[in-house]
């Protein structure tokens, strides 16, 4: 399905996708008051997904959750907020505002779980937080919606959409520090979790 918008028409607008950057900004913040989001174990005691905290003792399995709206520092969180605002309202508009919702924190928790367990094994120690997993679902998600509509939604085609996953992951891999894990794992859940959840008549 393709929607077209005429002359002066607006589209309509993506109020989970605004909600979603906003939370992200204010929870920075009040972290940010409250301390460092660069120091590791500042943002351990403040929800970042942490393997030990989450396997053993406590169990603290919101850790994959929480860990989705935090961010190390205000130019981890600018890339990240940039990046959902220009590509998250497309998928929205397309998905329904409820289904979007849901989407978004299904890709962001299901990067999170990926990411812990491979770190679990690997690098057990590893503090990691941040949108990108939810991001990259977004990004994977919308190929899987652009190829549903003959490959264009509005201005997104097929061709950007797969070269902005390759971007995204080509990058982390070329970058220290970076979750990778969480960007692919993503990016996959993304594309799958919008075939079972994308209907071309739930959109705005």
């Amino acid at each position: 399905r393709m929607e077209v918008y005429y002359g002066t028409r607006q589209r309509p607008r993506s109020y989970v996708n605004t909600a979603l950057v906003v939370c992200n900004v204010i929870v920075f913040i009040v972290l940010e008051l409250m301390g460092s989001t660069q120091d590791s174990w500042f943002m351990v005691n403040h929800g970042a997904s942490f393997a030990p905290y989450i396997l053993e003792g406590g169990k603290e399995y919101m850790r994959l959750l929480y860990s989705v709206f935090l961010h190390f520092g205000p130019e981890h969180l600018f890339h990240n907020m940039i990046g959902l605002f220009f590509i998250g309202d497309n998928l929205e508009r397309a998905m329904g505002h409820i289904r979007y919702l849901a989407f978004y924190l299904l890709c962001g928790v299901g990067a999170s779980v990926c990411s812990m367990t491979v770190h679990a094994f690997v690098e057990p120690f590893t503090v990691s937080a941040g949108a990108s997993g939810a991001i990259c679902g977004v990004v994977g998600g919308l190929l899987w919606v652009v190829m549903a509509n003959r490959g264009r939604l509005e201005e997104m085609t097929t061709g950007r959409v797969a070269f902005l996953i390759f971007y995204l992951i080509y990058g982390g891999l070329q970058s220290t520090g970076v979750d990778n894990i969480a960007h692919i794992s993503g990016a996959l859940l993304g594309f799958i979790l919008a075939w079972i959840l994308y209907d071309p008549f739930a959109g705005l």
